[in-house]
């Protein structure tokens, strides 16, 4: 039985569909993969950050995808935030984002 993936905000799966094609052709496989293999999906696909925040690595020639994303009971995905990333590492702005969505999800 597939895990189920929704988006935390409407603006959320609005930025990853203006993504460049070629990282949003990655994206849409890699979300399958997800919603295949839930938690058990790794590197180099996906990434764990700690406190149930995870985040999936879309990649394309154009640039590279981040879409961080949590796992809730009933096996649904919910992805919290994305981005393109313009540094090689994740910026803490963008971090920040994704825990304090996660948090909020968790304490309502």
């Amino acid at each position: 039985m597939p895990f189920e993936i929704s988006y935390f905000h409407g603006r959320v799966l609005a930025e990853i569909t203006a993504w460049p094609a070629d990282v949003l052709a990655d994206y849409a496989r890699l979300v399958e993969l997800l919603a295949a293999h839930g938690p058990s999906l790794r590197l180099p696909h996906s990434r764990a950050f700690g406190d149930g925040l995870f985040e999936l690595r879309p990649r394309g020639r154009s640039g590279i995808g981040r879409a961080f994303y949590c796992f809730l009971v009933g096996r649904r995905v919910v992805v919290l935030h994305a981005f393109i990333k313009k540094s090689q590492q994740t910026s803490d702005a963008e971090l920040k984002i994704a825990r304090k969505r996660l948090k909020e999800l968790q304490h309502g």
